[in-house]
């Protein structure tokens, strides 16, 4: 009898790495994709937001949801994109659930869930925001690391 294997399957050389899945999203006219382990839930914003007070464009402020206070900051801006003309209750907000804080990123509209090849080996750089560009659907997508963008959301909140 054959005993089960104690860690994940090696890939043979040469193959394809294994698909992940990604919340791929619409923000300042592109599309962008988010591991989905890093994306608690969607939701619609509920506004009133609490301002931050001297908070860069980027940070739309504080809410309530479920008793629990989340930043909401949208990527937009973020990234270096004109905002997105969102009004009170248009658009989703993703949250992230990293770290025991919770941080919500505003984005035009989610267009679902797919599988992503991650990116080439070599191809990241450690600090980027962006781990690359994949296709789906015929389309450009453009792949954010969750931690880079928590970190650089967190930092307008230092710096207001």
């Amino acid at each position: 009898m054959a005993e089960p294997a104690s860690g994940p399957a090696e890939r043979a050389p040469g193959a394809a790495p294994a698909a992940a899945r990604h919340v791929v999203f619409r923000a300042g006219g592109e599309r962008f994709a988010l591991p989905l382990e890093a994306v608690r839930e969607v939701v619609v914003p509920q506004p009133p937001y609490a301002r931050v007070p001297r908070a860069p464009a980027a940070v739309r402020g504080a809410m309530n949801l479920r008793g629990r206070v989340v930043a909401v900051v949208e990527l937009a801006p973020l990234v270096g994109l004109p905002p997105d003309a969102l009004g009170p209750g248009q658009g989703h907000l993703l949250v992230l659930d990293r770290d025991r804080r919770g941080l919500g990123v505003w984005v035009a509209s989610v267009l679902g869930v797919e599988p992503l090849a991650p990116p080439r080996e070599g191809a990241f750089e450690p600090g980027r925001l962006d781990r690359g560009v994949a296709e789906v659907r015929g389309a450009a997508v453009t792949v954010l690391d969750a931690d880079v963008l928590e970190a650089r959301a967190a930092a307008l909140f230092r710096s207001a």
